[in-house]
């Protein structure tokens, strides 16, 4: 079956398919069926995809058509694309990022096991332990009345955002351009926590645990556990989340309680936490060691195979931007168009965006905005003449203070990680 999710088909009803319902529908089909296609399921189904489906009998059992991955509700999200739902990881449209901070019902989900039922935000607890001279067990109240509460706009993407477009193709979720999002974050500084516990002078890297647990459903198996060098844990932007845009943090976004570690890939900001434990090497958890999140340690050929001795951990994302206005297929009757969007730089900033309608010979400078606290990104425009009728394409190049632009071509590795080619749209002048 891990075939299949890799070329974007899911097993949305194969263990449980009432839960199943209730995530993709919104409410449960049919509560008396043991499977999708069963009774008003596979009417419900045809319907969905627009005509009979003649073989319907040939479809394996927890089988969902591709075609469904456009239309698929998730309670509380609103368009995004389902990529697969065991573990449930699912993008956004660029179209739906135009907002200077994303919505919570528009932010990527990216998980990697199965999620906890039990959140009650009363309840939870933090560990910190490991290499600390005082080792810590806190409530969320705790983490409120002993601790700084601030708010922050903190980009995440996952590190493998772009991934469908690697060629030869990289297995693992084909996330296009949506895994990622600048959402307002609550909660307390990692740092200010870490150093009420005190770090002792051994500590080298943390290791972070979540409560959501294997999708083999061994109890003793963690589907994550990652962390980060000391150095970047005292960052003082990242946080121990406990909201989101104000609110509750969304269930598959996290709540109650969250890592969130902007400018690295989105598995550094552990959800559902419930430890974080200092240690004196590199954590070795699960998705740590191998090539999880690594990229060889020098260029390669597309399709080459490279020894695993030769990976390193990502730790930084590179520069980014994202066109979010208009959509491909855009026509303007005017020669003019209005583009906007946003852009990143992992641990730096973004010093400039530049536009393109002739295929790169030439590049317009466009608008862009500070961020409104590091690590968020930051929101360019710019209005385009366009010389005269026909087809044109918009491509964005961001540039960070760094002086590092985003290439044209994308940088081939086998895990499909890291890709911040340029993005591109079509428009039409007609």
């Amino acid at each position: 079956m891990a075939e299949k999710r890799e070329i974007g088909l899911f097993e949305l009803y194969d263990k449980d398919p009432e839960t199943a319902d209730k995530l993709v529908f919104g409410r449960v089909a049919n509560p008396d069926r043991r499977g999708f296609l069963r009774g008003a399921g596979l009417t419900t189904m045809c319907a969905m995809v627009g005509g009979a489906i003649p073989f319907a009998a040939n479809l394996p059992a927890g089988f969902i058509p591709v075609a469904l991955a456009d239309t698929a509700k998730i309670q509380g999200k609103d368009g995004l694309t389902l990529l697969n739902d065991r573990p449930l990881n699912a993008e956004t449209p660029p179209h739906l990022l135009d907002d200077a901070i994303t919505p919570t019902a528009r932010h990527f989900i990216r998980n990697n096991g199965i999620p906890p039922e039990d959140v009650d935000p009363e309840t939870w607890t933090l560990t910190i332990d490991g290499l600390v001279d005082k080792p810590m067990k806190l409530t969320i109240a705790d983490l409120r009345d002993q601790f700084e509460v601030v708010k922050e706009a903190l980009t995440l993407e996952c590190g493998g955002n772009g991934r469908s477009f690697f060629d030869p193709p990289a297995k693992g979720n084909q996330w296009t351009l949506g895994a990622v999002g600048c959402s307002n974050w609550t909660g307390v500084r990692l740092a200010d926590v870490l150093k009420a516990a005190g770090v002792k002078d051994g500590a080298v890297y943390t290791a972070h645990v979540g409560a959501d647990t294997h999708l083999s459903g061994d109890e003793s198996k963690l589907p994550i556990s990652r962390g980060v060098p000391i150095e970047k844990a005292m960052n003082p932007h990242n946080l121990i989340a406990f909201e989101q845009n104000d609110a509750p943090i969304h269930p598959m976004n996290g709540a109650p309680l969250r890592l969130v570690v902007p400018g690295w890939p989105g598995s550094c900001s552990h959800k559902w936490l419930t430890r974080v434990w200092l240690r004196d090497q590199v954590h070795d958890g699960p998705k740590m060691t191998g090539t999880s999140y690594r990229v060889p340690n020098r260029p390669v050929e597309p399709g080459e195979k490279v020894d695993k001795k030769d990976f390193v951990i990502i730790n930084a994302m590179p520069v980014k931007s994202l066109i979010t206005s208009p959509v491909t297929g855009h026509e303007t009757s005017n020669g003019k168009v209005a583009v906007r969007g946003h852009a990143w730089a992992g641990d730096d900033k973004v010093e400039r965006v530049d536009l393109s309608v002739d295929f790169g010979a030439t590049w317009i400078g466009a608008e862009l905005e500070d961020p409104v606290n590091p690590y968020a990104w930051q929101t360019f425009r710019a209005e385009i003449d366009l010389p005269q009728k026909g087809y044109y394409e918009v491509w964005a190049r961001a540039t960070s203070d760094k002086g590092v632009a985003q290439p044209h071509a994308i940088a081939w590795n086998p895990k499909g990680y890291l890709n911040n080619s340029m993005h591109r749209i079509a428009v039409r002048s007609v």
